[in-house]
């Protein structure tokens, strides 16, 4: 008969390995679930005066870890959320493959947590910053079309700099991108991305590459693929240049992209599909981050606001 500690193992490991395969999750994302499990189990060790098997776990139990997160290790909203996630998913599991019947996580209550607003750009921001690369210059060009494209089509900046030159659909105006997960979509990139491509492929690629053959779209004057530090670093410089002082991160283009259809009055479910959510919810952030600007708008112009 295995030992607890033995059970806890073969579930964790037969929980990840079915994650992995069913929805192609990154081996970060795992490690997250991994973790926030472990913890549960060797805080629950130690109440208990030893370790019990995962599939006899009751409700109680949970609730007594919710609270350790609250009162003993003050995890934040989000923290303790993330944790619940990894307790359901787990158990559901557990249900699954016949080792329980019932689930202890059912009638345990979200934590509510606000989540915070992205950080985006406004359009003239991004007009500013789109326009710095001098693009007279191999990797001016090659910049330029980089940032009409993710502002373009949203994408995250992996997804970008990882994107092959067979991804591109000149002749249609879409990229397809495999994102999270190996879930292929098909974005459009518009008018003005698609004109900056077609010159960056003419004019700068073959330059970088002195004509030598490479698979990726977007290249470095070493002949390789570009990468996300690389773009990451790129896109501080030309906000330095456009005098931008909007905090930004590498999914600062990406926010700006689904903040700015929102405000145009884009369905958040089109929005969905183009960001490639999995899950509405996620999308709905922009919901907010629109509403902020009307409020941001309506204090600083109207005369009682």
């Amino acid at each position: 008969m295995a030992s607890p500690n033995e059970e806890w193992h073969r579930a964790l490991d037969g929980f990840c390995d079915d994650l992995w395969l069913e929805e192609g999750l990154s081996a970060n994302t795992l490690e997250s679930y991994r973790r926030d499990l472990t913890l549960f189990k060797h805080w629950l060790a130690q109440q208990e005066g030893g370790l019990m098997a995962p599939f006899v776990v009751q409700e109680m139990q949970l609730q007594g870890w919710m609270a350790n997160l609250y009162q003993v290790r003050q995890a934040s909203g989000a923290t303790a959320a993330r944790s619940l996630t990894s307790l359901r998913r787990f158990f559901h599991h557990q249900i699954r493959s016949g080792r329980m019947a019932h689930d202890p996580t059912l009638r345990l209550d979200s934590p509510r947590h606000r989540r915070p607003l992205p950080h985006s750009l406004s359009e003239a921001e991004v007009e500013r910053l789109i326009q710095s690369p001098q693009v007279d210059t191999p990797l001016g060009l090659r910049d330029r079309a980089m940032l009409e494209l993710i502002y373009a089509s949203g994408l995250r900046v992996s997804e970008l700099v990882g994107l092959p030159l067979s991804g591109l659909g000149l002749n249609e105006g879409v990229v397809r991108i495999m994102g999270k997960g190996n879930k292929e979509r098909l974005v459009p990139m518009g008018e003005e991305a698609l004109t900056w491509l077609q010159r960056y492929l003419a004019q700068s690629r073959p330059q970088l590459l002195a004509d030598q053959p490479h698979g990726a779209l977007f290249v470095t004057q070493r002949q390789e693929s570009m990468t996300r530090q690389a773009f990451w670093y790129r896109i501080k410089h030309y906000a330095r240049v456009a005098g931008i002082t909007t905090p930004l991160s590498p999914h600062t283009l990406r926010h700006a992209f689904a903040t700015h259809l929102v405000n145009h009055g884009a369905d958040l479910r089109v929005v969905q599909v183009l960001l490639g959510h999995a899950d509405i919810s996620t999308t709905q952030i922009y919901t907010h981050v629109a509403r902020e600007r009307l409020r941001q708008l309506h204090a600083r112009h109207h005369p009682r606001g």
